[in-house]
């Protein structure tokens, strides 16, 4: 020790005192928080449930009115002019067996392999083969080929049936 310093124990600490009076209020200050805590939880959830539900809809009322809607000029869909090919058309574009395809054997349409006795059909121009009835489904539907989209022209059906000009 030094110079007349001494050595001050620290005071002992009393009990608590019993809960009384004062426990109530501060167990009713605590009541403001808790509104506070369930209103940071709930809005935030109100609100992102009613975005969902505007969002559900709004898709239900764009698939339902987009088909109904043939006339308006408006329309977010792409105007119909992608119109299929004919039966006569689909004629003309050349059948193949699974074994002659040139770009593989398996069936964009239908994502199965097209086996080597199997009739199948060659879109002219990019060579990709498909089952004869995949194909003849698709192309009634669409005039492009279903894996590069090439655009298939009645003019190059009766040209090109077995040109090797790729368009891919």
């Amino acid at each position: 020790m030094r110079h007349g310093a001494h050595f001050i124990p620290p005071p002992l600490l009393s009990p608590s005192p019993s809960p009384t009076v004062s426990a109530s209020v501060t167990a009713g200050s605590q009541h403001p928080m808790l509104v506070s805590v369930f209103l940071a939880l709930f809005l935030p959830c109100a609100g992102m449930s009613a975005v969902f539900i505007v969002y559900i809809c709004l898709l239900w009322y764009a698939t339902n009115y987009r088909t109904d809607n043939h006339s308006g000029s408006s329309s977010a869909v792409k105007p119909g002019a992608q119109k299929g090919l004919s039966v006569s058309e689909l004629e003309k574009l050349p059948k193949v067996t699974g074994k002659e395809l040139v770009l593989g054997t398996e069936c964009a349409v239908c994502l199965d392999e097209i086996e080597a006795e199997q009739p199948a059909r060659m879109v002219p121009g990019c060579n990709h083969g498909f089952h004869l009835q995949c194909a003849d489904t698709w192309l009634s539907k669409h005039s492009v080929c279903p894996v590069c989209r090439a655009k298939l022209d009645p003019q190059q059906l009766l040209d090109a049936s077995h040109d090797n000009d790729n368009p891919c």
